[in-house]
């Protein structure tokens, strides 16, 4: 059985019976049906907004026909040798694809095609401290080296011992009792909620909420999603919302990239529920919940009591109450027999991470920042290899470190360039990492961009007579600390 949340006062449910909502036909509840899986985890913000939203003082008897719609699922059966519990609230939010419930010609404006696969496409753990005012998420990469524990493959019916795959896989060969088990196992943290969703269900909330508003100061376009935004700031509605929360091909980012983009997105929702007068309206509740709720798999202990408790004691959430970021990364392209390339966590610092989930302490001191420039791509995600073009000894070993205390991830090992008489400094890098290129470049003032097709993902510094300093840049989405961690509102549109 699932843990309850923790708080000052008791979270014992009493018994309850669901009642119709006001305007709506009682009906005889039937056992609840299997629903088809969901999409990604990012509608955790919109469960949230239901729990947000229940502070407004709707009644018990709305909150307990939305909680009829929820189909439940037990992923905690029978499960043993689970972690200790900690202080606050775990929920793991996953989702599965979900596109056989979108129109046709939704499927083709969206680029939807091909058929639904049978595995998780986002995973998160979404921690609520223990006094119910801070959120933080935690992006579990699909592609992460894990080794599921022995188990029976819920569709072939087949005993397997524990062995390697991706993240993802633990749903397909297990459902929900094996993905949980997976990410306790790989985590320590035990799991208190379990919630599935699917992406028509995140359409259909983001229209409802009347949009929400993304700022981008780089065009972004995926020719794979149909996403094509200009620089700027942007209301998205549903269908354009899904292609920018599903872009993987922007640039060499990939599924690291569209996880930061979904945690954006997280927060421009967090403030558009909290700002925007939805709290205050009791049928705009009523639309966003059943918007959310009628594609949504949950355990049997998340449920009416525990969304309106923690609607009270979360009254106060805004985005600058939310933290989020993405598990270490120790190793990337970790090749395993028979799985293919992995991405293999940082053992230390995904270790103090979760520790710092299971002891309910804030992922990042935030502290006043720097003057800084504003980069598209983050310094601690782009690999450098310096080069010292000039035929002054040690400006390779110079320019390597400054660009390593500047955050950039140097490969601490300059070497001479063929060519020894550069004046001026160049950045040569794959076209298809020009985002990322120009991040650097705006770190070394005067530079020149010079795309060389083939280089690949690390990109080539060659240190000319004309350098002087690295510039100070940071991310739009500005990550802090040693988990790269972001606040809600360092996100939002200013």
């Amino acid at each position: 059985m699932p843990t309850p949340p923790r708080s000052p006062r008791s979270t014992a449910a009493p018994q309850r019976r669901p009642q119709p909502a006001p305007g709506r036909a009682s009906r005889r509840h039937a056992p609840p049906v299997r629903r088809r899986k969901p999409r990604w985890g990012m509608r955790m913000v919109t469960t949230l907004s239901v729990v947000v939203l229940a502070s407004a003082g709707i009644g018990h008897a709305v909150m307990t026909s939305l909680n009829a719609d929820i189909a439940r699922v037990d992923p905690f059966k029978d499960m043993k040798n689970r972690p200790q519990a900690g202080h606050g609230m775990n929920v793991l939010l996953v989702g599965t694809d979900g596109r056989e419930k979108i129109s046709k010609e939704e499927r083709r404006k969206y680029r939807l095609g091909g058929a639904p696969c049978r595995c998780t496409d986002t995973i998160m753990i979404v921690h609520i401290s223990g006094d119910r005012e801070r959120a933080s998420v935690v992006s579990l990469p699909r592609d992460s080296y894990a080794v599921l524990p022995a188990h029976v493959d819920r569709t072939t019916g087949k005993r397997h011992g524990a062995h390697p795959v991706k993240l993802n896989a633990a749903y397909a060969e297990g459902g929900p009792q094996l993905t949980v088990r997976t990410v306790e196992s790989m985590t320590k943290v035990k799991i208190d909620h379990y919630v599935e969703v699917d992406f028509t269900s995140f359409m259909r909330t983001v229209d409802v909420v009347g949009g929400v508003q993304i700022c981008t100061a780089d065009p972004l376009k995926d020719s794979y999603t149909g996403l094509s935004l200009p620089a700027g700031r942007h209301t998205l509605a549903g269908g354009q919302a899904l292609q920018y929360v599903r872009a993987r091909h922007i640039d060499g980012a990939s599924d690291l990239g569209r996880m930061k983009r979904q945690q954006r997105f997280m927060a421009a929702l967090v403030e558009r529920i909290t700002s925007s007068g939805i709290l205050l309206n009791p049928m705009k509740f009523r639309d966003v919940t059943r918007a959310v709720l009628g594609s949504v798999r949950a355990d049997k202990g998340f449920g009416t009591d525990e969304m309106l408790d923690l609607g009270r004691a979360m009254r106060n959430f805004s985005p600058s109450s939310s933290e989020f970021t993405t598990v270490p990364i120790g190793r990337m392209g970790y090749a395993v027999k028979g799985v293919g390339s992995t991405l293999k966590w940082d053992p230390v610092k995904a270790e103090r991470l979760f520790h710092a989930l299971r002891e309910d302490q804030p992922l990042s001191v935030h502290g006043p920042r720097g003057a800084a420039r504003i980069v598209s791509v983050a310094p601690q995600q782009i690999r450098v290899q310096v080069e010292n073009g000039t035929r002054t000894p040690g400006l390779g070993r110079r320019v390597d470190a400054a660009l390593a205390s500047t955050g950039f991830r140097t490969t601490r090992a300059p070497v001479n360039a063929a060519a020894r008489e550069v004046k001026r400094t160049i950045v040569a890098h794959d076209p298809r990492w020009d985002r990322s290129a120009k991040s650097l470049a705006t770190a070394l003032p005067g530079s020149e961009l010079r795309p060389v097709k083939g280089l690949g993902a690390t990109l080539k510094v060659i240190a000319g007579t004309d350098f002087e300093r690295v510039r100070k840049v940071r991310a739009e989405d500005p990550g802090q600390g040693e988990f790269g961690v972001v606040r809600g509102d360092e996100v939002a549109c200013s």
